[in-house]
């Protein structure tokens, strides 16, 4: 997911509030069908500059799993060349909802 406004296909201005906003829409994406961010068993994050994107997805994350550390879910962070549109972060999740099974 990125960070873009659903109501204009517009991207948020960068840096936290664009990181918000594409955990928020990965939120979304999950809790229509059903699951919540403690369903989430994988978080792959794909940022084009590591050094300043890294802590703001940190900063972000902690807003979303208010609980103890231990319980976020596994992530991997990546640093790429280029993603689309010239983005500089996107959020992967892997759900996993047995209720749903």
């Amino acid at each position: 997911m990125r960070g873009i406004h659903q109501e204009n296909s517009t991207l948020a201005p960068r840096g936290v509030p664009r990181v918000r906003l594409a955990f928020e829409n990965m939120r979304d994406l999950a809790e229509m069908v059903g699951a919540e961010l403690t369903d989430c068993a994988r978080l792959v994050v794909y940022t084009t500059d590591m050094y300043r994107y890294r802590p703001l997805v940190n900063e972000v994350q902690i807003e979303f799993w208010r609980e103890d550390p231990s319980k976020y879910p596994p992530r991997t962070i990546v640093e790429v060349d280029r993603l689309n549109e010239d983005d500089v972060v996107e959020v992967e999740g892997t759900f996993w909802n047995p209720a749903k099974v």
